[in-house]
C-alpha cells in the first residue's frame, strides 16, 4: 500500500509540472503557441522572446511555483521531514514536475526545458543555497544579458554551494544537484553552440530612455 501512496503523490507531482502555463496563457490570450516560434520551447525564456513581458513573467512565476507545490507535497505525505528518506522523497516528487513540464500530458508531451520548474524544486528542497545560486543567475544575466548563460552559471554552481559550503551529508542529494547542473548544461547545448559563435540574443533588461 505504501507504494501506490507514494505512487499517488509522485503522479500528482508530475499532473503539476504538465500545466502547460506558456502554451495556455499563450493560446488564451495571444492566439499564438509559443512552440511555434522562437525557440519552440514551451517555456518562460521563449515567452519573453515570443510573447513579451505581460505573457513571460506570469508563466515565470507559474512555471516556478509548478515545481515548488510539487516538493510541498511532501509535507502532508506523514513522512518524517528530518529524515533522509523524505528528502529522498522531496527529489523524486521533483524529478516528477520535472518530467510533466518537459512531457506534458496537457500540451502533446511538448514541453520547455524546465529551468524554471527546476528552480521551483531547488527552492523548496534547499532554499538558502538556491538563493545563493539565484544570485550568482542575476550577476551573471546583469553583465552579460544573456538567460542561458546565466541559467548554466546559476545551475553549476548550485552543487559546489549544496556540497562544499553547506557540507550536504546526503548522497541522493548530492547526486541530484549534480545532475542539476549536468542537465542544465546538456538542455542548453543549442545555446551554448550560439554563445561560441556570437548569435545568441541578449535580453532587454530595461528599457531606454527617450529623448
Amino acid at each position: 500500500m505504501e507504494i501506490l501512496y507514494i505512487g499517488i503523490f509522485l503522479f500528482t507531482a508530475y499532473l503539476l509540472g504538465s500545466i502547460p502555463t506558456s502554451v495556455w496563457i499563450g493560446k488564451l490570450f495571444f492566439n499564438i503557441d509559443v512552440r511555434e516560434f522562437g525557440s519552440g520551447n514551451a517555456g518562460a525564456t521563449n515567452t519573453f522572446r515570443v510573447l513579451g513581458k505581460k505573457a513571460g513573467i506570469p508563466v515565470l512565476i507559474i512555471d516556478i511555483l509548478k515545481g515548488s507545490a510539487a516538493v510541498a507535497l511532501s509535507y502532508s505525505s506523514g513522512f518524517d521531514p528530518g529524515s533522509d528518506f523524505f528528502i529522498n522523497f522531496q527529489i523524486a516528487l521533483g524529478v516528477a514536475s520535472l518530467i510533466g513540464h518537459i512531457f506534458p500530458i496537457f500540451a502533446g508531451f511538448r514541453g520547455g526545458k524546465g529551468v524554471a520548474t527546476l528552480l521551483g524544486v531547488v527552492i523548496c528542497i534547499h532554499p538558502v543555497a538556491c538563493s545563493i545560486a539565484l544570485l550568482v543567475f542575476l550577476a551573471v544575466l546583469f553583465t552579460t544579458r544573456y538567460v542561458s548563460l546565466s541559467s548554466m552559471s546559476a545551475g553549476l554552481s548550485f552543487p559546489i554551494i549544496l556540497n562544499v559550503i553547506f557540507k550536504n551529508d546526503n548522497a541522493n542529494l548530492m547526486i541530484f544537484s549534480i545532475l542539476v547542473a549536468v542537465v542544465l548544461v546538456i538542455t542548453h547545448r543549442k545555446n551554448i553552440t550560439r554563445l561560441l559563435n556570437k548569435q545568441e540574443t541578449r535580453v532587454k533588461l530595461y528599457n531606454k530612455a527617450s529623448h
